[in-house]
C-alpha cells in the first residue's frame, strides 16, 4: 500500500493493518520528512486518545492528515489482533492505493 498526497509518496508498505477502513502504515515505512507534529487530538470511543500529524510537501500543508494512537486502548488491541500503537493511517485528500 501507498500514502500519496500532492504527487508525493509519504508511506509505502506491505505490512498494514485495515481498522474501520483505514490502512494503518507501520512507522518505520512513514517518510517522517514529511511529518510534523499537530496539536490537534482526539477521542475514539473504542481506540482511544488519537494523536495527529501535519502532512507538508514543498510549500503544501495538509492540517492533521495523518493520526495514531499513541496507547490504545487494550480492548482495541484485542479486537484488531495487533498492538497498533506504531501505526500511522491517512485521511484528508491523501490517497491511499496498491
Amino acid at each position: 500500500m501507498k500514502a500519496i498526497w500532492k504527487g508525493q509518496i509519504v508511506a509505502e508498505s506491505d505490512q498494514t493493518i485495515t481498522i474501520e477502513g483505514n490502512h494503518y502504515f507501520p512507522k518505520e515505512s512513514v517518510k517522517n520528512e514529511f511529518l510534523s507534529d499537530s496539536d490537534q487530538h482526539s477521542t475514539c470511543p473504542w481506540k482511544g486518545n488519537a494523536s495527529y500529524f501535519d502532512i507538508k510537501v514543498g510549500d503544501e500543508v495538509n492540517e492533521a492528515g495523518a493520526w495514531y494512537y499513541p496507547a490504545p486502548k487494550s480492548t482495541a488491541i484485542e479486537i484488531v489482533g495487533k498492538d497498533f500503537s506504531n501505526y500511522i493511517a491517512f485521511w484528508r485528500g491523501v490517497e491511499v492505493t496498491e
